[in-house]
């Protein structure tokens, strides 16, 4: 399905020139204030891993991983990740990161089975990914809640310099640092009647920044609000990370994020996913025996958030991509360059 829609009248603020040096300029500093805020440091990361490792994620379990064999290694077959979740954890052991230390990296994907390309969404995924080793009394609320703040903080901070070195960006105003933070089941109750985009789409048009707690369990309704794999995030203590985009008039999300399972939780959630097969993989069985750190992580989107700090209407003006002909032929007739 694709749904490319170019607001009427849109133009874009800066040239291509102009846009790929912004791009660059913008993703220096969010680095740097992100490392600093959260006590991350750089790594380098791989595009792929070993299929038997169990390190790739899932997404929610129907997405198909692009994946090959290795003329020189036979006994392998590659996998390219679909996003590092399993690997940072994994990364903090072997690094020997103390709790409050974490790292970060650019993570790349590639989404084969999208089923929508639109103005949001891609094949191609660029994001930030990160982690960062606990302590058993940070698997709270209250820790996951700073933890938000401080990467809002690091938004907001980015936009302001990107502002003061760009003023042509100021016309699209200023991101709201006050976080709103409410629970998918606060939102169903609330809108019953609404889809969950719809839900996010009422309740970020009135708030700006919000946090949504609590993906991938199933709500009272029986569904969950959205997928999330059993085998990362704890689905009491994870959330997404949005913003109201005033341009495409919805709402936005930028991270994806959570405190990560533990032995406990990793157990519940694998068994009410019908996952329990991969108790027998390697990364499994050494986090069910208590052999991996406790983590915070998740993932912030480089073309999401250069789009909004950017003033642009699809992504593709800030990442290369291959796109339909339906996307191409409707961005053409706006006059929007796509990358």
């Amino acid at each position: 399905m694709q749904e490319t829609i170019i607001p009427a009248g849109y133009k874009s603020l800066l040239d291509i020139y102009d846009t790929q040096k912004a791009i660059s300029l913008l993703k220096r500093l969010f680095e740097d204030r992100l490392g600093a805020l959260l006590n991350l440091h750089r790594v380098s990361a791989p595009l792929f891993v070993d299929e038997a490792s169990g390190l790739n994620d899932n997404l929610n379990g129907v997405e198909r991983p692009v994946d090959f064999d290795i003329l020189r290694s036979p006994q392998h077959h590659a996998q390219v990740v679909q996003s590092l979740a399993k690997w940072k954890r994994l990364a903090l052991k072997r690094y020997g990161f103390y709790p409050g230390k974490g790292l970060y990296t650019d993570m790349n994907a590639i989404r084969r089975d999208e089923e929508v390309l639109d103005n949001l969404h891609s094949v191609y995924v660029d994001q930030w990914d990160w982690e960062k080793v606990i302590l058993p009394e940070n698997r709270n609320l209250d820790y996951l809640k700073l933890t938000v703040m401080d990467i809002v903080e690091a938004i907001c901070d980015t936009q302001d310099t990107m502002q003061a070195i760009y003023p042509q960006l100021q016309c699209l105003g200023k991101l709201e640092r006050r976080v709103s933070f409410i629970t998918t089941q606060e939102l169903e109750d609330m809108y019953p009647e609404l889809t969950p985009k719809q839900r996010e789409d009422a309740w970020l048009k009135e708030h700006k920044t919000a946090f949504l707690i609590g993906i991938g369990g199933a709500l009272r309704s029986g569904k969950p609000h959205d997928g999330r794999a059993p085998d990362y995030d704890d689905w009491a203590l994870n959330g997404d990370i949005m913003v109201y985009n005033d341009l495409l008039g919805c709402a936005f999300e930028l991270s994806s994020m959570g405190i990560r399972v533990d032995p406990a939780s990793l157990d519940r959630q694998l068994r009410l996913s019908g996952c329990d097969e991969r108790r027998k993989l390697p990364y499994h069985k050494a986090l069910l025996n208590g052999e991996l750190p406790l983590t915070i992580g998740g993932g912030i989107g480089q073309s999401r958030l250069s789009m909004l700090l950017l003033g642009k209407a699809h992504i593709g003006e800030v990442q290369a991509s291959i796109w339909d002909d339906e996307t191409l032929a409707a961005c053409a007739e706006a006059g929007v360059i796509l990358l």
